[in-house]
């Protein structure tokens, strides 16, 4: 009787495993890739802080913090919540380590697990994978799109296509507050439902990311931030619009843009994949200018976003699409018999030594289930070592492709290997 295990992943959490997890790996590091070009430093955040750090930074009124955090009291009752997004985390550290007393602007990136309690979905889950960048210091349009231009690199450095990013100005300190009454003085004029006009009180901008049909037709012809910035707020965002046309990087105009978050001021945009239906969005972000004063620290500005991980992942299938290395290593090694393998395991070593993938056949198989396996692992050659090979000096590689096998003496291996790869590629 075969005996399973009762335990699964929690729900809305996914597993990423062999050989799937060579999918997500790839889109992690080349979107991390991007951002280090452009001369970002990693930082390692906690996976959770006091729930009062992403009260005041995320917005108290934003569905992330009134409907979507996973929060704990510890056992002196204090409450800690999993970061739900990277940016007020990042803040905190900046101020923390004095990061912003030191050159600016601060250039920061992360990756890794980010928590949601909201209601799993394809693409929309409870534990997320983010990549995230955060330059914090200076105001600049040029720094606006050099964010912006870092995540489109890394999605075509994927060969991602298919994706628009959408744009718009959230407006500034000049011209948001008057806005804010404009829009307040329209939104209460609908008849919105009770929950809808207290969202529209504390915060009118969030009625505008409202998808429900009937909200959306109320509010169709709502007055729009990009017809009421103030002079500076538009020159910075015309700006920006000029150096991504310089950069080559394509965009879209969207008015009507609402992030999820209430730190967004001035620049602001998403990437958006119409292969993933209701779910998008593949990543976002813009300028949080208020924030790092809002917890404590200097009034300093910064632009920053966070890419979706998963989703891009889901992307990439919906385009037909890989971005992994199906090849788990480069070299397979079969022995034929006891000495070959002890022999065979320092040989594996050796190439490791030298930066190639090697891996072996292990349990004392045979050598039709040996080179089985070696088929699976995608490696482009075997190296095949028996007793009369050992004696010889000599170890057999195997070009997995054409099935050709030449002698080569053991104690040039990793040479002659490396030449092999080479010649192949």
């Amino acid at each position: 009787m075969t005996k399973t295990s009762s335990f699964t992943a929690p729900k809305g959490i996914p597993d990423y495993v062999p050989p799937a997890s060579a999918e997500f790996v790839a889109v992690r590091d080349a979107l991390v890739r991007a951002a280090r070009l452009a001369g970002y430093g990693h930082i390692e955040l906690p996976v959770f802080e006091e729930t009062a750090l992403f009260a005041r930074g995320v917005g108290e009124s934003t569905d992330v913090v009134s409907k979507e955090m996973w929060t704990f009291a510890d056992r002196n009752g204090q409450s800690f919540t999993l970061r739900p997004e990277g940016t007020a985390g990042v803040m905190r550290a900046v101020i923390q380590h004095s990061l912003d007393r030191g050159q600016l602007p601060v250039k920061l990136y992360y990756a890794g697990p980010f928590f949601r309690y909201e209601r799993p979905q394809a693409g929309r889950y409870r534990q997320l994978q983010q990549v995230g960048v955060e330059a914090i210091g200076v105001d600049d349009p040029a720094l606006d799109a050099e964010v912006i231009a870092i995540a489109d690199a890394g999605f075509r450095a994927l060969g991602l296509n298919g994706f628009r990013l959408e744009i718009t100005s959230l407006g500034d300190d000049t011209c948001r507050p008057q806005y804010r009454e404009l829009l307040q003085e329209f939104l209460l004029g609908l008849p919105l439902d009770e929950e809808t006009q207290r969202r529209a009180r504390i915060n009118p901008l969030r009625v505008l990311d409202d998808k429900r049909p009937e909200v959306r037709e109320l509010t169709a012809d709502a007055p729009l931030m990009l017809d009421h910035l103030s002079g500076s707020a538009k020159a910075h965002f015309d700006q920006v619009l000029g150096y991504l046309d310089a950069l080559g990087v394509p965009y879209v105009i969207n008015p009507r843009m609402v992030r999820g978050l209430d730190y967004y001021t001035k620049t602001t945009f998403e990437f958006v994949h119409d292969g993933l239906g209701a779910q998008s969005g593949i990543g976002g972000g813009g300028r949080y200018d208020g924030l790092m004063a809002e917890l404590g620290g200097q009034p300093l500005s910064g632009i920053g976003f966070g890419l979706g991980v998963d989703r891009t992942v889901l992307a990439l299938q919906a385009e037909g699409k890989s971005a992994a290395d199906p090849a788990r290593v480069d070299v397979f090694g079969v022995p034929l018999g006891d000495a070959a393998k002890a022999r065979l395991v320092t040989v594996a070593a050796q190439l490791r030594a030298a930066g190639i993938r090697v891996d072996l056949a292990y349990g004392g198989r045979g050598v039709k289930g040996a080179m089985k396996a070696a088929d699976r692992s995608g490696a482009k050659f075997a190296l095949v070592l028996g007793d009369r090979d050992l004696a010889d000096g000599e170890i057999g590689l195997k070009d997995l492709a054409t099935g050709e096998q030449r002698q080569i003496p053991i104690d040039r291996a990793v040479s002659a290997v490396s030449d092999a790869l080479a010649a192949d590629r």
